[in-house]
């Protein structure tokens, strides 16, 4: 099986290809009476849609999602709830010249080598197109948190371009919206801005970026201690997206540079519970959720298909070269923003839901 699901109690299948009719996801496990509609989706694939601005692909696609089942006068069964895109803006005839060539960087090969065949047309499934069935579900998950949980905010932005960093002493999260980056820092934004286009342009590059995903408001007490840690599941959700090679939860990786003293968040009683001193743990201690942010990083790899030549083998074993033609994102990492937003409030819908079964809300007293 290829393993096209996600999720435990909130399941979500995305189906399609880049290159076919259609692409869409199957949401079971949604709670009933949640108001949503097409339009509550759209905002989000608005926000993930291409050719938006000269920084991502060029394909024109208005991404307009139907509901084709389980809702009934703009709120949810508790049915099936199916959601389609079609695609309306397809160059097969661009992939031509790959049809018997791998892309290095991309998976054509190891589609080639595990199913002995594969859709040359945009990559297929392995192409980031899947992307917009997740923000439609996660469109679905925005909903129910709504009403589920609606304290619960969660926000993408980028942090790093290639060897581009933000400053976060100038950290707004109102400048994130304001910008094609989902930068936090209006100057990394500019700077971002020119550096993709000298790549873009110039050199017939492509980079690489660092997204990160918070969600406020989470309660206390999601997440299992062993196989159902909250982090196990977001690093799984996150490492899920098209391009993604390294996932951190709060200090991640760089936890290993700070001592014992330095790393523990100190915890206070204040008036309404636990405060902590700091958040080295992004939100999640022993896999259960502390109710402060949660905090996901992750790094997405420079975009395979550029017009750069490069070497490369054919099917039947011969040697060559590929210069890969087509509409390509210069940094995927843009798009990937929404992508993320949709998987974090897939997976806290999915604990919100997870722990309701098991403890019913139930909490140990403090104070």
């Amino acid at each position: 099986m290829s393993l096209n699901t996600f999720g435990h109690l909130f399941r979500v299948t995305t189906w399609g290809e880049s290159h076919g009719p259609a692409l869409g996801a199957t949401i079971d496990g949604c709670p009933p009476g949640i108001a949503v509609s097409e339009a509550d989706l759209q905002v989000w694939l608005d926000k993930r849609k291409p050719g938006q601005s000269k920084h991502t692909t060029q394909r024109k696609e208005p991404d307009a999602v139907e509901i084709l089942s389980g809702t009934f006068e703009g709120r949810t069964t508790g049915t099936p709830i199916q959601l389609m895109i079609r695609n309306t803006d397809q160059r097969s005839k661009d992939y031509g010249d790959i049809a018997e060539k791998f892309r290095p960087g991309h998976a054509d090969i190891t589609y080639w080598q595990k199913y002995g065949i594969r859709d040359y047309r945009g990559g297929g499934r392995s192409s980031a197109r899947e992307t917009a069935a997740r923000v439609a579900a996660g469109g679905v998950a925005r909903a129910a948190l709504s009403t589920i949980a609606p304290d619960v905010t969660v926000t993408g932005y980028m942090t790093a371009m290639g060897p581009l960093d933000i400053d976060r002493a100038r950290f707004d999260w109102e400048e994130i919206g304001r910008n094609d980056f989902w930068c936090p820092d209006p100057v990394a934004a500019e700077e971002f801005a020119a550096h993709l286009d000298w790549l873009r342009k110039d050199d017939h590059n492509s980079v690489g970026a660092i997204i990160e995903c918070v969600a406020r408001g989470v309660p206390a007490g999601l997440g299992a201690p062993v196989y159902g840690k909250l982090d196990t599941d977001l690093a799984a959700a996150m490492m899920s997206i098209n391009a993604v090679k390294g996932v951190e939860i709060g200090e991640g990786m760089e936890a290993a540079r700070l001592t014992g003293r330095d790393n523990a968040d100190e915890i206070s009683m204040g008036p309404d519970g636990p405060v902590y001193s700091s958040n080295h743990a992004g939100g999640i201690l022993g896999g259960i959720s502390t109710g402060q942010d949660v905090v996901v990083r992750f790094a997405v790899k420079p975009t395979s298909s550029i017009l750069s030549e490069r070497r490369t083998i054919t099917k039947s074993g011969e040697e060559t070269t590929l210069i890969t033609k087509g509409r390509h994102d210069p940094c995927v990492g843009i798009r990937a923003v929404p992508v993320a937003e949709a998987m974090m409030a897939c997976v806290i819908l999915d604990h919100l839901l997870l722990d309701r079964g098991q403890t019913g809300g139930a909490r140990g007293p403090i104070g």
